[in-house]
């Protein structure tokens, strides 16, 4: 099977998606709209296939919903049913709340959209990312009925509050910046022994929390990616992090692509059941065995995996997980920052994506024979755009953003002027 890069299916199962009704399966994720927007936007930008595709007017409509969910206190809501109107008071205003991931997604769509973020309540929406900051340097998603920020300590909020932060260049005053220190300690103090990052200082390393981890790092200006590629037969000193962080993202490539790989006590039970009933001999085996180091430790398992298992290998979250097509983007694209994504088997990566996810009718499934998703199909495009895949946009990793589109970002006057006044400061 050829590893083709459908990119003209990919197109229309895109615009279909935003110019069409959704399918049933979505129907819970209405509050989610403004997420469900920037992975469609995306997913047509790092195509190079937005502009060629919509109209003016039709560009225009857009910005003008993403302006609708702005909240008044700074900030965007997830979508417009939050929204009260006129009916809005000091009683009822904590049902109608900015949200910080919206926030980050609407400013990332304006980006992808080429709107100036003219429109932006710049300053209202920098102290309200300050007011959600807590005590820990984390962020809150929301601010509630007494003014405080409510489900801290998650680091997809340090995330996005890194993101939204750099796109509207803070930083020029102390009463609209964040306490990057802060955060920055929180981040640092949840890396764990192997390498990656947790949600937080004592948990499970995991490939989502890592990338938000090292893009947050990235976007504040305190991450010192590798510049040079390593010679592999170099050792890998266990008290540097950056060291071990590699490692452990490298670990995460698996050719384990469906939960069936998993069982493999499963399936040596029912082939000693089988031997059974076809009058073998049954060996027992000792409940507990104590190895020393002489021991072999492949004696009587195959050393080495079949070449078939091999041509197709994905990313996994965490370790004793298959494959899934989003830490294509999450996994390597955390390598993508750390100038590190030629540590993989882009090969087989490549494979895995175009000839097990990649879907006929476009877009790619979560696993292997699954139906495409929109949050799937775009982190699998970025995945592979982070590989240099050349029908894609190259792309910043930390922002998930074509580096067009950044770019047109960057050129902003007001945007310019504001880092002009952060460096005299």
């Amino acid at each position: 099977m050829a590893s083709n890069f459908n990119k003209s299916t990919h197109i229309r199962y895109f615009l279909r998606c935003l110019k069409t009704h959704l399918p049933t399966a979505y129907t819970s994720n209405d509050s989610q709209r403004m997420t469900l927007a920037f992975f469609v936007l995306c997913g047509l930008d790092l195509l190079d296939a937005l502009e060629a595709n919509i109209t003016e007017d039709e560009r225009e409509a857009y910005v003008a919903w993403i302006y609708t969910c702005q909240h008044p206190d700074g900030g965007f809501r997830g979508f417009t049913g939050a929204d009260l109107g006129e009916e809005r008071t000091q009683d009822n205003e904590h049902w109608d709340p900015a949200n910080i991931a919206a926030t980050y997604f609407a400013l990332a769509s304006l980006v992808i959209l080429g709107d100036d973020l003219s429109r932006v309540k710049r300053s209202q929406c920098l102290r309200w990312l300050k007011r959600l900051q807590l005590s820990d340097g984390t962020f809150g998603e929301a601010l509630g009925g007494e003014g405080e920020a409510h489900s801290g300590r998650d680091m997809r909020f340090c995330y996005c509050a890194a993101a939204i932060r750099w796109i509207l260049a803070s930083g020029t005053t102390e009463e609209e910046d964040i306490d990057v220190d802060g955060l920055v300690r929180f981040i640092e103090a949840s890396q764990t022994y192997e390498g990656g990052f947790a949600n937080g200082p004592f948990h499970e390393a995991h490939a989502g929390w890592t990338y938000c981890a090292i893009a947050a790092l990235s976007l504040l200006g305190t991450l010192q990616p590798p510049v040079k590629p390593r010679q592999l037969a170099q050792p890998w000193p266990s008290d540097d992090s950056v060291e071990r962080m590699l490692g452990w993202l490298v670990n995460l490539q698996t050719s384990l692509l469906q939960e069936e790989d998993l069982s493999i006590s499963d399936s040596t039970e029912a082939i000693a059941q089988l031997e059974l009933e076809n009058g073998a001999q049954q060996t027992p085996v000792e409940s507990t065995q104590v190895l020393s180091p002489e021991d072999p430790l492949t004696d009587g398992v195959d050393a080495e995996p079949l070449y078939d298992e091999l041509q197709w290998a994905g990313l996994t979250g965490r370790c004793n997980k298959v494959a899934d097509t989003c830490y294509t983007f999450w996994a390597g694209g955390s390598l993508t920052i750390l100038n590190s994504v030629y540590l993989l088997d882009q090969g087989a990566l490549r494979r895995y994506l175009l000839e097990k996810t990649q879907h006929r009718i476009g877009g790619f499934g979560k696993l292997p024979g699954d139906a495409p998703d929109i949050m799937h199909s775009c982190l699998g495009l970025a995945g592979l755009a982070g590989m240099g895949e050349p029908d894609l946009m190259p792309y910043d990793p930390s922002l998930c953003l074509s580096i067009k589109a950044k770019q047109r970002l960057e050129s902003l006057p007001w945007r310019k002027r504001c880092l002009s006044d952060r460096e005299r400061m």
